[in-house]
Order: structure tokens, then sequence, then C-alpha cells
């Protein structure tokens, strides 16, 4: 009996299907720890999509005693090293830059040896990104008003990329725990960032990056451990 095209190319399509779930891992209640200052220590976050945003929310949580500027989230496309960047700067300001328009946000908390949630959000219509740190909001400023965010993404964990994938400067390097990340294609509006913020279950997880199902590679010295007890985010 002849067999058909579709039923030859069955076998591999569902094999290809069980192997992308087998690479996703659900990280609920671990954490990335970067223990040193490094220009090599960095995780590779793949993407769930990688159609041209028009908007973007980015939430994590971080626990870190540095002083001085870190990377927290590195977006990258072949264009643009910095497609979307969420930097810690020193004295509680943050940074977003989005393809190289910068905008700081002053007087935010930023507590040593305490997870910090932090969400930052842009929109491409009305250019307005905002961010907020443990449910208290930024004032709102205008970033980039039109355009999108194309092209095949990099997105860095732990390094700020200065080009695409690549040429990190461990004075920017992430040192600390992350978890929790994730990333919409969409801003989300204040009641869940409050879900998040103060972790209660819902059902919006990220559908770019997503924390409970997370295709990602750790580079150098990176561990995916459990929150320490007495630690909890």
């Amino acid at each position: 009996m002849a067999i058909s095209g579709t039923m030859r190319v069955l076998p591999f399509l569902l094999a290809h299907f069980a192997s992308s779930l087998a690479d996703k891992q659900d990280l609920t209640g671990k954490m990335f720890t970067f223990p040193v200052e490094s220009d090599t220590a960095h995780v590779i976050l793949v993407p769930n999509q990688s159609k041209s945003l028009t908007a973007v929310t980015v939430c994590l949580r971080f626990f870190s005693d540095q002083t001085r500027a870190q990377s927290l989230f590195s977006f990258a496309t072949q264009a643009h090293s910095n497609s979307f960047l969420l930097y810690k700067k020193v004295n509680s300001v943050y940074e977003i830059n989005q393809h190289d328009n910068i905008v700081l946000f002053r007087g935010l908390e930023d507590i040593p040896n305490q997870w910090n949630s932090v969400c930052a959000t842009w929109d491409s219509t009305t250019g307005i990104a905002q961010l907020w740190v443990n449910g208290k909001p930024s004032t709102r400023k205008g970033l980039r008003r039109g355009g999108s965010i194309s092209g095949e993404p990099s997105i860095i964990l732990g390094q700020e990329q200065d080009s695409y994938g690549g040429t990190f400067d461990k004075a920017q390097s992430f040192v600390g725990m992350l978890t929790d990340v994730h990333m919409w294609d969409s801003v989300l509006s204040y009641s869940e960032i409050a879900l998040y913020t103060n972790r209660i279950p819902h059902t919006n997880d990220g559908n770019v990056i997503n924390w409970e199902s997370l295709d990602f590679t750790c580079k150098g010295y990176v561990i995916v451990e459990d929150i320490v007890s007495g630690m909890s985010v």
C-alpha cells in the first residue's frame, strides 16, 4: 500500500513537536544565580515567537547587592544591539533603551539583598514608556513613537549586548539572582502588573518569554538552583 506524503511527514512533525516541548522547562521556584562579575556568564532565552513588536512588557525579579550599574534584560536584533534594554544604573535610577532612544527613571526602589520586582513597558502607538518597581509606578515618559522591533531576536540575561549576541563588558554584567522573567507583546494593565508584583497566580503568563515554559541555555558561570529558603520572593 502506498504511503502518502502527508503520512510520511507526520512522524517527523510529531517528533519535532515533542522535542520542542522537551526543550522547555518550568522554572517555577527556581532562579538563575550569577555569582561573579564576568564578561562571559549569561543566559540565552529563546522566545516563543519572533514577530515584529509594537508594544512590550518585560517583568522580572532581581536580588543583588551591587551598587554599580548592571544589565537586567538585553534584547538585540542584528540591526540594533539595544532593541529593548532594561538597565539598572546607580542611585536608584533605571534606564529603558529602545533603538538607542533612552529614558531614565529616578527615585524608584533598588533594595539591596531583597527581591525587587520590576516591570518595564513601551507602546509604539503613543511612544510612552513606564517602569513599575515593587508595585510603585514611575513617571510616564516618551521614548520612541512609531516603528517596531523587527528582526531575529537575541535575548540575554546577565550581560548587555553591545553587538548582536555578544561584545560583553564585565563592568555592566549582572551579579546576583534573577527569577520570574516574562515578556509580552503588549502593554499590561495596572491590574495585571499588580498580580505579577504580588505573586498572585494568574493565567496571563508571558507570550514571548514564559518562565513556566522556558527554552534557555546557560553560558559560563551561571547556576540554576532552587530559591533559597528565607529568600522567598
